[in-house]
């Protein structure tokens, strides 16, 4: 949501990729091929670590355990989900003002966001859509406002359906941890009271431009910050309802709102270690939080169905489509 200046080659923050190259210094010209060369190497160096991590016998007898409905059901919700997440990026091109067209955005948007689940934030939802962008003819600028659009849609749609959750459903705590059900539901009140914070602040804030450190922000209209907020709270309730579909059918089941208080706890923690995928974060909290509902082995094999649905798969389609999309691009240069 920074702005940026403009240039006379510039619409709209989109810019030609071969006028940028020919305008750089021979030394800036190489650093970009080794930071390049770098940032690959990096994204090879994780994907093989998260390979090693999974143990890949176990995710596939666990898929093979399940009817082809559930799963298909589950992939549904998965391919909606991302969808929604490329509707992010189409709110954010609006809100940037670049001129790409909205279906290579949503692309974009989609590849970026398998990547960020599986790698992590700062390789994958900012390297890699810098790094498409910048060779689509996107400046900096206009990538870092795409970048934190996408931000308020998933954080504000956070607010808003994580304080339901906890207001309405709340969750049995464990007796050890430091919050308990019912300071659980005050937190939740706290979280809506914020989502109806940022909706005011955007419908009636006299100064559209905001200064944080330096850096200037743009407010959005209340229209597009509706917009955010229901597109981040949809996600929200896609993932969880993939949990829910592939939770085993146990007495007594946990029900749907209770999945969804449970995820969003589980993808705050963590956030918080910034562990990529969240790998064994997500599962100390389910068992945590269901372990007396659900038996430990059904509830981890739920979870490991839900790795795969949710994040494996996606990042095969995901690799396959950047690869093509970073071909395409190479041959349109040369």
């Amino acid at each position: 949501m920074s702005r940026a200046g403009t240039h006379p080659t510039e619409v709209h923050g989109t810019r030609d990729p071969r006028e940028r190259a020919a305008a750089r210094p021979a030394w800036r010209v190489w650093a970009v091929r080794i930071l390049t060369c770098a940032f690959f190497a990096l994204v090879i160096y994780v994907l093989a670590r998260l390979a090693r991590t999974l143990d890949w016998d176990t995710v596939l007898a666990t898929l093979q355990a399940y009817r082809p409905g559930t799963l298909a059901i589950a992939a549904a919700l998965a391919a909606c989900s991302y969808c929604v997440y490329a509707a992010y990026e189409l709110v954010a091109r609006r809100y940037s003002g670049h001129t790409l067209p909205a279906a290579l955005t949503g692309m974009v948007g989609s590849i970026s966001y398998s990547f960020n689940l599986n790698l992590g934030v700062w390789l994958g939802g900012i390297g890699f859509r810098y790094r498409l962008y910048s060779q689509l003819g996107v400046d900096t600028p206009t990538t870092a406002r795409l970048y934190l659009s996408t931000l308020a849609s998933n954080w504000t749609g956070y607010l808003a359906v994580a304080g339901a959750a906890f207001a309405f459903y709340g969750l049995d705590l464990p007796p050890q941890w430091e919050l308990s059900d019912r300071g659980l539901r005050w937190v939740g009140v706290v979280l809506m009271a914020c989502a109806a914070g940022y909706l005011l602040l955007c419908a009636f804030a006299p100064r559209r431009h905001l200064t944080i450190r330096g850096h200037e922000f743009d407010l959005p209209s209340l229209r597009m910050a509706a917009a955010q907020m229901a597109l981040g709270a949809t996600n929200w309730m896609l993932m969880a309802g993939i949990v829910y579909t592939l939770m085993p059918h146990a007495q007594p089941a946990p029900g749907y709102g209770t999945v969804l208080a449970t995820l969003l706890l589980a993808c705050i923690a963590g956030t918080a270690t910034h562990i990529p995928a969240g790998l064994g974060v997500l599962e100390a909290v389910f068992i945590a939080l269901l372990g007396h509902r659900v038996p430990e082995s059904q509830l981890l094999g739920a979870l490991l169905a839900y790795r795969a649905v949710y994040f494996i798969g996606p990042l095969i389609v995901a690799g396959i489509a950047y690869g093509w999309l970073e071909s395409r691009l190479k041959r349109k240069r040369s």
